[in-house]
């Protein structure tokens, strides 16, 4: 059977879960989960993002973030504020050992994407990002 022929939807899940276990392991060496990777991202780049915001951004539930969040703000990574306006939101920050945690992390991301990514040209590289851009937004129109 032909790379065609196969559902897109489970290529795709099978390349997710390629991915994250090269990425689990490579993570673990800063004791860090793919979740809580992905939540510094968003934090870095969404300071003060509430607790929906950063569920959203890692497509899991509310209740799955909250309970992350819980765990890293424990582990002093995360900090919660409250939201000035909305008495039942909070604004959630990175904190130093937190952003520390992240820039320490990211070479070690970015290399082992580039080793999955050998075999593909810029241009391929460029499409796939896009393609995976789009079908993300797509599910959220």
């Amino acid at each position: 059977m032909g790379n065609d022929e196969i559902c897109l939807s489970f290529l795709v899940r099978q390349a997710w879960l390629n991915m994250r276990s090269v990425m689990d392991s490579a993570l673990a060496t800063h004791d860090l989960s793919v979740a809580q990777y992905a939540t510094l991202l968003v934090l870095d780049e969404q300071p003060g993002a509430s607790v929906a915001d950063v569920a959203r951004a890692v497509a899991s539930t509310r209740q799955s973030a909250n309970e992350l969040l819980a765990g890293m703000e424990r582990a002093t990574m995360v900090e919660r504020h409250p939201h000035p306006q909305d008495r039942r939101s909070q604004k959630i920050h990175l904190t130093a050992l937190g952003r520390s945690r992240l820039e320490a992390a990211r070479p070690v991301v970015h290399a082992r994407e580039s080793e999955l990514e050998v075999g593909f040209d810029a241009g391929e590289r460029a499409m796939v990002r896009e393609w995976l851009a789009r079908m993300a937004r797509a599910g959220h129109d």
